[in-house]
């Protein structure tokens, strides 16, 4: 069999110049590992603290939703749940850290006068980034 030549060069014969060598793709390759490295820590550090922002905004509107309770009618509220009926609050939150919504501790009032929930708390466990636990806030 004959090999036929297509102007001037064999048809099976390598191209030149085109494509990555072996070498370039893993310096590529290196150059991404290195950038990924001083990112992801950055990425979840910054996820950390806004699930921390999150749990610190939950808290105070669910103590404020409470204080109003009891600045309208005279006592705190029997449950969590009282706020979302009563439309203190359109549902109680998912606590960010634990991601459920019954991760809450509720205070209960030792007033006898006044019976209820007076506060409430996370239920997660470890310590924020300020070092106190997030069970403390």
């Amino acid at each position: 069999m004959e090999c036929a030549i297509v102007s001037g060069k064999w048809p099976l014969a390598p191209r030149r110049g085109r494509g990555f060598t072996l070498i370039e793709l893993l310096v590529v390759m290196t150059i991404i590992a290195v950038l990924l490295t001083i990112a992801l820590p950055r990425y979840y550090k910054t996820l950390e603290h806004s699930r921390e922002t999150v749990l610190r905004q939950d808290l105070s509107v669910l103590r404020e939703a409470i204080d109003k309770h009891y600045g309208d009618y005279g006592q705190y509220p029997d449950s969590l749940a009282a706020l979302v009926e009563r439309k203190y609050i359109r549902a109680v939150p998912i606590e960010p850290i634990t991601k459920s919504a019954e991760a809450w501790q509720v205070v209960v009032s030792e007033d006898p006068d006044h019976p209820g929930i007076r506060d409430v708390h996370s239920l997660a466990e470890g310590n924020g980034s300020d070092g106190h636990a997030y069970k403390e806030w």
